[in-house]
């Protein structure tokens, strides 16, 4: 009998990454398939949920042409969490989703906290723009045929849970960023579905990260050419990104460079700070919690001066910058290309290059959105440090960990040593493969979701933390003045 392995499915906002892992937490194999953003207007940020279903079978498949689905006994999910996926009477989507990085709701945001006006306290956190239920505020003023549809609300990597085995659920950290939850009792808030004028039955069951929450349709396995397996409640992406690079331990922390940027403390308790624009959701294993520091374009600011300076690829860029290794103190970038959320929660923050001079050319343009990135990342760890998060060990992952020199840049930034594991670039499909063997093997926790085997560390760089900390004061000095300015 083959030894079993465990399937992880993480719903990306630009792909869809799948992982097999083995028992004792060995990468088999990976596969991933791309997806693609809408943006029909300005601050929106849209999918078609079919795209999810289609680029999943896609990934899963190219896994089981090579064999490697076979022996797999459990999968789990992962997913781009607070997206809008709203099904009707059909079970079909009535619109296309509307996307984590979307900012068309700031109004709407105002207006749920005046109708509930203990939200904060519910829920622990701020009403974002990114974040559900804003989302079906907006809707029912500007789309009322369709919120009149209304039936369910999925999360991304819950509807491709439905198409995978039929059923409406989630887990409670992907759940804890739809504001519809009582994070620190782990439970529907009424008030808040009221506040958007829904209820509990539009909402899927709820689940913890390790329970099973289904069990994969006979169609489907046929088609994935495996057996109807568990699947596993799973987390948001940067839970389940914490689980599989082993940050569940009060204290242990991780910074991912995907799309967006996080920087994840486990916890275990329920520590908010709402007043600071700090996230503090549900984790993805029973009893535990997490506070995080979020900021919306990480490496998605990088593809974007990619593309706009005209180099091949983000790694090519990277490249040059490499090869140069300069710093120009006198040139900065604000991340903010789509608003910010920490310490800001500003949708009209923009993204702005300060010091451009006729020398400046691409290889600098590329290294300071870099820096930027870092001096965003510096902001959210002293939203962290200033709420009494304890924070030891800093892993990195997302695809951004692939690139030393940002890894140098940040760990200078922040001052603090950057730790670089195993598998970090698929850190969430790690993750969702790690609840589903915890939740079919009943191993301990502690045991499956040990850190990852240690590739590199990387120390602050004395001399480039010197040159970075003016760059990072006036950094922080030039949001409130464009504020000013723009405001005047």
């Amino acid at each position: 009998m083959a030894a079993a392995s465990y399937l992880g499915i993480d719903i990306g906002t630009s792909s869809v990454k799948v992982v097999v892992v083995d028992e004792r937490g060995g990468i088999r194999d990976t596969q991933e398939s791309p997806l693609v953003v809408s943006r029909p207007s300005p601050l929106w940020s849209e999918q078609d949920p079919e795209d999810w279903w289609r680029a999943t079978q896609e990934a899963v498949t190219g896994i089981a042409a090579r064999g490697g689905v076979k022996s797999v006994r459990a999968i789990g999910l992962s997913g781009q969490m607070h997206g809008a996926t709203l099904l009707g009477d059909d079970d079909r989507p009535i619109r296309p989703a509307i996307l984590w990085n979307d900012g068309r709701s700031a109004d709407a945001c105002r207006t749920l906290e005046s109708r509930v006006e203990h939200s904060r306290e519910i829920t622990g956190n701020l009403a974002m723009p990114g974040f559900t239920a804003p989302k079906l505020v907006w809707m029912a003023e500007h789309e009322p045929d369709l919120f009149a549809r209304v039936r369910r609300v999925l999360l991304p990597k819950d509807y491709v849970r439905f198409r995978m085995t039929g059923e409406y659920a989630t887990d409670c950290s992907d759940a804890s960023g739809t504001l519809w939850l009582d994070v620190g009792k782990r439970s529907w808030s009424n008030a808040m579905l009221e506040g958007t004028g829904l209820d509990e039955s539009a909402m899927p069951t709820l689940y913890e990260g390790t329970a099973q929450s289904g069990v994969l349709s006979p169609e489907v396995a046929r088609d994935w050419g495996m057996e109807p397996v568990p699947v596993a409640g799973g987390g948001g992406d940067n839970a389940a990104g914490a689980v599989g690079s082993g940050v569940v331990t009060p204290g242990d922390a991780s910074l991912s460079l995907g799309t967006s940027g996080v920087l994840f403390v486990a916890d275990d308790r329920f520590r908010p700070n709402p007043e600071r624009a700090m996230h503090t959701f549900c984790h993805a294993l029973p009893d535990r919690w997490h506070e995080m520091s979020v900021i919306l374009s990480a490496a998605s600011s990088l593809a974007w001066v990619t593309e706009l300076v005209g180099a091949s690829n983000p790694a090519a860029l990277v490249a040059e910058v490499e090869a140069r290794d300069q710093v120009d103190s006198r040139l900065l970038f604000l991340p903010y290309l789509s608003g910010e959320r920490t310490p800001h929660n500003d949708v009209d923050a923009t993204g702005t290059f300060l010091g451009l001079r006729h020398e400046v050319d691409r290889v600098a343009l590329g290294r300071a959105v870099m820096e930027g990135v870092a001096f965003a990342f510096a902001d959210g760890l002293e939203v962290l440090l200033e709420s009494g998060a304890e924070i030891n060990d800093i892993s990195v992952i997302g695809g951004g960990s692939r690139s030393g020199l940002w890894g140098r840049i940040l760990a200078s930034v922040l001052d603090r040593p950057l730790s670089y594991r195993e598998g970090a670039e698929v850190g969430p499909a790690l993750g969702a493969a790690r609840l589903a063997q915890i939740m079919e093997s009943g191993a301990d926790p502690s045991e499956v979701c040990a850190k990852s085997p240690l590739v590199e560390t990387i120390e602050p760089d004395a001399t480039l933390t010197e040159t970075y900390r003016p760059m990072l004061e006036r950094y922080r000095s030039t949001y409130p003045a464009l504020q000013r300015s723009t405001s005047s």
